[in-house]
């Protein structure tokens, strides 16, 4: 069958710049499955997708006119319940009529399976159908599935679409698919750039349609391209300047939503506009006016910064002025910020946090530093570091909420409390973690530096975690409004990767103390620690085998600066030949001490009965020591080699001995025996989960 090349396009007012890649890849990959799904196209046929501010479109390679002819299959009632003695019950009834069989043709359904349980199905096959008679259908179906959760309906028109549409192509080849989209009957005809475009584009044919956008109507239809382009120009130029840009990935791709035909261009503002924090200036140009600023080699900002432009022109001088005179505006208004900003301390802020509400039912910013200034405080003094400068950062922590500078630009607080703080004279430990206590701020990023930092992020991330867990507002599936899984992963970051000695559990019951009483719901602390360890499991894996990362965290650890010893020492005494034979026996003990617990008695030699029993019980008294002397010196490795030397004992005593004996006083000894067995193996990690 004859096989062509077929385009779609929605040509649209501009689409909102955010959500642009997002709306390609769901346009495309719903109309690429469908067309695979009924077999217009081939399972691996190649799809291709479009995106500029005024469209959506993909392409699809080798698409048949025809369906081929196939057979159709649709599950019915369970073979159990489709007859009640004898009869066909109405559910067998209904679904014969919906597949057109009346009651007299049941005979031609079948029994097969659904996975679950025997159901009847049928079979038949349907002869293919012209791509015309579910082309629409199709389309209207992946709009109505784009990620838009507003939809906007314009002029007389019934569609609903996130822009008001204005052309829609349907092409196979050369020929136009007739059909009809949001109103619109398809066509080939496009729109090309606003203002450089040769006017209304006639797209010969589906194979053409990126060069003729790009060579009459001055339009890059590919976002990826585009995108390319835009990063190798801006990189070019910055290196043409022995500096880099200061530019995510969020932002270029913003840009790349935002233009059809990409010219950078550089613009430059006056030296003395330097004078602001950097961060400041740069967040003016990346956030209202999406521009790249240069830095230098030392990283520092530099006044000239790069413009990507969506028009391409022989004199770009006009561009390049306007947009400085909207830049200069932007960046007087910063420099206003911080001059007025300066007029007034930071800790003469702090009492006004009394108005800024934290949570309703938790009370003020204010109340919550006060909070802040204690659990910093306890964390310090835990860490053996200045107590004082933990306090005091902890007190101006949160006054950088009420600066015009961080009212105007939220991204920024904590970077000017920093710098405010430095003006003010304070500590440089103390400025240096108004800054820090954000951190880490999501995957990857960095820790704070230095320990007063580290004590007052802590501080900062448990005081949140307690408080909004003990109002009853705990993380449930993807919902997770006050970022406690992220406030979780930052505290475990902390506390493994920097090794600091704290006790978790400690930690937590002290912070829960700094609430008033009441608010903090009981079992807050046992909740939160179970949460925390739940999400360590997630920080650790790949890097771990998840049965090594069970056996740890089972023993469900408060500390977790030996946390890397642990499960070293799990990975080579995993690799112990007596390690299989010892993690089976340990999971029969547990199994039988968990069945058993009332039966347990003290430990008495004398009870025993045979030589198995002695061996064993001599056996765990001469490794006892040595286990315990390595536990204390953190030698996790050598304590759990020196079980190695229990499973021939260990062996012997499941051989010869019934742990389960008539005599109750008998094994309840046993069972003792059992029981200090399993403590001094478990003290490293949860020997029973390694089991195989």
């Amino acid at each position: 069958m004859t096989s062509q090349t077929l385009l779609i396009e929605l040509f649209t007012e501009e689409l909102p710049p955010k959500a642009l890649p997002k709306l390609a890849a769901s346009f495309a990959g719903a109309i690429g499955d469908e067309l695979k799904k009924l077999g217009f196209a081939a399972a691996d046929a190649v799809v291709t997708e479009y995106a500029s501010p005024r469209r959506l479109a993909v392409s699809i390679a080798n698409v048949l006119a025809l369906q081929p002819d196939r057979m159709v299959e649709k599950k019915g009632p369970a073979v159990a319940a489709a007859y009640k003695e004898g009869v066909p019950t109405p559910a067998l009834l209904g679904f014969a009529r919906s597949v057109g069989l009346g009651a007299d043709q049941l005979g031609q359904l079948v029994e097969g399976s659904d996975g679950k349980q025997a159901v009847y199905l049928y079979r038949a096959e349907k002869k293919g159908e012209p791509l015309q008679a579910h082309l629409s259908n199709i389309v209207n179906d992946a709009i109505k599935k784009l990620p838009a959760p507003k939809l906007m309906r314009w002029g007389d028109r019934d569609g609903l679409f996130i822009r008001p549409v204005h052309g829609l192509m349907m092409l196979w080849g050369s020929e136009v698919i007739p059909g009809e989209v949001l109103g619109f009957a398809s066509g080939r005809t496009t729109g090309g750039h606003r203002f450089m475009s040769q006017g209304p584009l006639q797209i010969a044919g589906a194979d053409a349609y990126a060069a003729t956008l790009k060579e009459q109507g001055k339009v890059i239809a590919s976002f990826s391209e585009r995108r390319a382009q835009i990063v190798a120009r801006l990189n070019a130029m910055a290196a043409d300047r022995n500096a880099t840009i200061a530019g995510d990935d969020a932002l270029i791709s913003e840009v790349t939503a935002l233009v059809e035909w990409p010219v950078v261009l550089e613009g430059s503002f006056e030296e003395d506009f330097l004078k602001v924090p950097q961060e400041c200036l740069i967040l003016t140009m990346q956030q209202n006016q999406k521009y790249f600023p240069l830095l230098a080699a030392d990283g520092r900002l530099t006044n000239r910064y790069l413009i990507v432009s969506n028009l391409e022109t022989p004199d770009p001088s006009f561009i390049i002025n306007g947009n400085g005179r909207v830049l200069r505006a932007r960046l007087s208004d910063a420099r206003f910020f911080y001059e007025q900003d300066q007029k007034a301390r930071l800790d003469s802020r702090v009492a006004r946090l009394a108005h800024v509400v934290y949570h309703n039912k938790i009370g003020s910013q204010l109340a919550r530093v006060a909070r802040l200034e204690t659990i910093a405080g306890d964390i310090a003094g835990r860490l053996g570091v200045d107590v004082a400068l933990a306090q005091r950062a902890a007190h101006l922590a949160k006054a950088d909420l009420l600066t015009d500078m961080v009212g105007e630009f939220p991204e920024l607080q904590g970077i000017m409390g920093t710098y405010y703080a430095r003006l003010d004279g304070e500590p440089a430990e103390v400025a240096a973690a108004l800054e820090g206590h954000y951190h880490p701020r999501f995957a990857g990023d960095t820790l704070p530096q230095g320990a007063i930092a580290m004590a007052v992020s802590l501080a900062d991330k448990l005081e949140t975690l307690v408080g909004v867990w003990g109002i009853g507002l705990i993380p449930t599936g993807d919902k997770d409004p006050f970022a406690l899984r992220r406030a979780a992963l930052g505290v475990l970051r902390m506390l493994v990767e920097a090794r600091l000695p704290l006790d978790l559990n400690e930690v937590l019951q002290r912070v829960a103390a700094t609430f008033p009483e009441g608010i903090i719901a009981t079992g807050t602390v046992a909740g939160v620690h179970g949460f925390m360890l739940d999400r360590l499991k997630n920080l650790l894996a790949g890097e771990h085998p998840a049965s090594h990362i069970e056996a740890v965290l089972a023993l469900a650890p408060a500390r977790f600066d030996d946390l890397a010893a642990r499960l070293a020492a799990v990975a080579e005494f995993k690799a112990l030949p007596e390690a299989a034979p010892l993690a089976a026996a340990n999971k029969r003990i547990r199994n039988i001490l968990k069945k058993n617990e009332a039966a347990l008695l003290a430990l008495n030699p004398a009870l025993f009965e045979g030589a198995a029993e002695s061996a064993l019980h001599a056996a765990l008294l001469a490794v006892q020591t040595p286990v315990e002397a390595a536990l204390a010196a953190q030698d996790y490795t050598k304590a759990l080699q020196q079980l190695a030397g229990l499973k021939a004992p260990v062996d012997a005593f499941f051989d010869g001995v019934m742990v389960m004996a008539d005599d109750l006083a008998v094994r309840g000894n046993r069972l003792a025996l059992l029981a200090a067995l399993a403590d001094l193996m478990n003290r490293v990690a949860e020997i029973s989960l390694l089991a195989e």
